[in-house]
């Protein structure tokens, strides 16, 4: 039987990794726009991008070391792929 609390926590981590990704999308409309002859990316642009690749990078990497937690508490995963996952303890 599934873990509930499991699978939510997972639905949840993938929805915070979709909706990091998704805020890219119009700076990325706006910077792909940019005539590099004509003019230069905005400076709002690059602090919105700053902010949200980082957001990005984290909602990624939380999601990836949930999965390898799961992997490893199912056996699926070795110790020492779990180890160098980012730091994540169960």
């Amino acid at each position: 039987m599934a873990d509930v609390t499991e699978v939510e926590a997972l639905k949840a981590s993938l929805r915070g990794v979709r909706t990091a990704a998704a805020a890219l999308a119009d700076v990325s409309k706006r910077v792909e726009a940019v005539d590099p002859h004509q003019a230069d990316v905005a400076d709002g642009d690059l602090d919105a991008l700053q902010n949200l690749t980082l957001a990005n990078a984290i909602a990624a990497q939380a999601l990836r070391g949930f999965v390898e937690s799961m992997l490893k508490r199912r056996g699926k995963l070795g110790q020492a792929t779990a180890e160098g996952s980012g730091g994540i303890e169960e």
